[in-house]
């Protein structure tokens, strides 16, 4: 009787398992030939395109008619640029103008991707759930803070940097320029693709009946927006630091 109880739990973990896998697969997307070349078109990309198409078709659409007495809608919008533009000043101080815009669209793009499970819409998952995308945001980041600091400090001021406080110091500031972008790349993508598996296991153990939105508040939409301010809000910090 144990043994026939050890079994129907072990099928049972077996299915579970078997279900979770199902669920959080990727989509294998499409190939487009390109002459001799195949170009392979993911689950990934093909979200990130449907998100920045909304975000750009939303821009549109609330910006065609701006009025002097702003309506309902116009004044959502503008507490979300000011609460951007705040936030940015705040870390980079009368440097923020140029960077506004760059840091306005990644903080937007990530909580609308951070979030969009909660949608539950087929085939369209977290694009951050996929490491190679934290990966690219992270790089791009990077490249940015050593942009700015050719920028501000130039060529002679950039390298004399590196030895401030002191020589020794030399070899971790070039480590930085690694350890940042992965710790950016890491902490986005661990906590997203660690929260969809969550929410997959909850739905799968519940039959999706009363916990899934629950949980979903805090996994879905806490978390996610929550990892969306922190990527940005590093990214600034690095460049301030980088800059000043």
């Amino acid at each position: 009787m144990i043994s026939n109880i050890g079994a129907e739990a072990a099928g049972h973990e077996e299915s579970l398992g078997g279900q979770l896998t199902h669920h959080i697969q990727v989509y294998p997307g499409f190939d487009v030939q390109l002459g001799e070349y195949t170009l392979h078109i993911s689950e990934t990309i093909i979200t990130m395109w449907a998100i920045m198409a909304v975000l750009i078709l939303a821009a549109f659409l609330v910006t065609r008619r701006l009025e002097t007495y702003p309506g309902k809608v116009q004044n959502v919008v503008e507490a979300i640029i000011d609460g951007i533009n705040s936030l940015v000043k705040s870390i980079l101080g009368h440097h923020w103008r140029p960077y506004a815009p760059y840091f306005g669209t990644i903080i937007l793009f990530l909580a609308v991707a951070n979030t969009l499970a909660m949608f539950n819409i087929p085939q369209f998952r977290p694009p951050t759930k996929d490491v190679n995308m934290p990966a690219s945001l992270a790089v791009m980041s990077i490249l940015l803070l050593i942009g700015s600091q050719l920028r501000y400090k130039g060529i002679g001021g950039s390298f004399k940097s590196l030895f401030e406080p002191m020589w020794i110091i030399f070899p971790f500031k070039i480590l930085d320029y690694f350890t940042r972008p992965l710790s950016l790349c890491l902490r986005l993508f661990g906590n997203i693709f660690g929260a969809f598996v969550m929410m997959e296991l909850i739905i799968l153990a519940t039959r999706n009946i009363v916990a899934p939105p629950i949980f979903s508040l805090y996994f879905d939409i806490f978390d996610g927006l929550l990892q969306a301010f922190i990527f940005t809000f590093l990214s600034m910090l690095y460049i301030a630091e980088a800059i000043e």
